[in-house]
């Protein structure tokens, strides 16, 4: 194809919208008159992304009340979604992530003639195997962003490329520390926790309480410690609001964004289960792994589990080379303690340290593509198969 492509993508949340971003800045390297329009995020927008609605309406999680609740206001967007689509008929559709939106939806332009792809695979390895007939049937291409993903797509007769994770190439391989800390005003000799508490308001809901309670505990052992959270703008007010719940007054720093900045600041971090762990690890970071869903979602979740790791890096590692507190186990005082473990490493065990970084520098090094690059050059062989 040598005229610019019209693109359309469905990007969820805060980790699918710098997903997308990345994926157009390759996208228009390669097409420089590219146009995009659909589901996207501000990061998208900067690329001269067309939103017709907002990324943050698709931020929901779980199976229970906290999807069933706004269940009916997503299958009206989608809907309008696809009768516009189908009457504009774009050049390739990309869902990014959000598979539950996504599938469906890519499903019924597949079948009407439009090309769709998917941006990172759905956790078929971890969780929900049987996702993999509705791949099948939904998708022309998937883009993988793990290296053992094509070969186990490739068994079931779905076509698919590694290009890397996008992240990897983004986040450097020795971060700035000092730089970091200077932009959040942090001085070098500080001890500093960062807390990720999640990105979406189920989130905040369920996770943000049991950490800021596990910080204040952390403070009562630790009173110098320094704690910043960085927060998605639309939740930063409920965010003080439960910093203030549970004791911690004035003693967090609530930054907006950035939180590339607290990664690369922190001593640890306190992180909610999802691409923030990831993203932990290739900053090179202890961390103790948290999360809490509303208890039917837990249920649920569990009888689809394939392995014994939640959290990213662990499945990555294939080892426990991290704590994770999930549900009933995401009490603040486990989550103190087992923050406290790495806190006290750093000064009596520092080989563990040393340890953790060098699993994670190999994780990031098997990672690190020209993920946009290659991510274009795949769309491109989609649109014009004989090329």
């Amino acid at each position: 194809m040598t005229v610019s492509p019209r693109v359309a993508m469905v990007a969820g949340e805060t980790s699918g919208d710098l997903l997308a971003g990345l994926l157009i800045d390759g996208m228009q390297a390669h097409w420089p008159g590219l146009t995009s329009c659909g589901i996207g995020g501000p990061q998208m927008a900067r690329r001269g992304f067309d939103a017709w609605w907002p990324s943050e309406k698709l931020a929901v999680h779980g199976y229970s009340m906290e999807v069933l609740r706004r269940l009916r206001e997503l299958l009206g967007i989608r809907k309008q979604l696809r009768e516009r689509l189908l009457m504009e008929r774009p050049d390739v559709f990309i869902g990014v992530d959000a598979p539950d939106f996504n599938l469906g939806l890519e499903a019924d332009l597949r079948a009407a003639g439009i090309k769709t792809v998917h941006f990172v695979c759905p956790s078929i390895w971890a969780w929900r195997a049987d996702r993999i007939e509705k791949i099948r049937r939904s998708v022309d291409h998937v883009l993988c962003i793990f290296p053992f993903e094509p070969a186990l797509l490739a068994q079931h007769g779905i076509a698919a490329t590694y290009v890397g994770h996008p992240l990897a190439g983004v986040i450097p391989m020795v971060p700035d520390r000092a730089a970091a800390r200077a932009r959040l005003g942090l001085h070098e000799s500080d001890v500093v926790l960062a807390i990720l508490p999640g990105s979406r308001s189920s989130e905040i809901e369920y996770i943000a309480q049991p950490f800021f309670r596990a910080a204040a505990l952390i403070r009562q052992a630790r009173p110098a410690i320094k704690l910043v959270v960085p927060a998605v703008p639309v939740l930063r007010n409920r965010i003080v609001q439960v910093s203030h719940a549970c004791g911690l007054g004035d003693a967090v720093q609530i930054v907006e964004g950035q939180s590339h900045a607290v990664l690369a600041a922190c001593d640890v971090t306190l992180i909610a289960s999802g691409t923030a762990t990831l993203e932990a690890a290739l900053f090179k970071r202890p961390m103790v792994i948290g999360y809490h869903m509303h208890p039917l979602s837990w249920w649920l979740m569990r009888r689809k589990q394939l392995q014994p790791w939640v959290g990213l890096p662990n499945i990555l590692c294939r080892d426990f080379v991290v704590p994770e507190l999930i549900q009933d186990a995401a009490t603040p005082e486990a989550l103190c303690d087992a923050t406290l473990a790495w806190l006290d490493a750093r000064h009596n065990n520092p080989q563990k340290i040393a340890a953790l970084e060098q699993r994670f520098t190999a994780l990031h090094e098997s990672l690190r593509r020209n993920t946009p690059q290659l991510a274009a050059d795949a769309i491109q062989k989609i649109l014009s198969p004989a090329a």
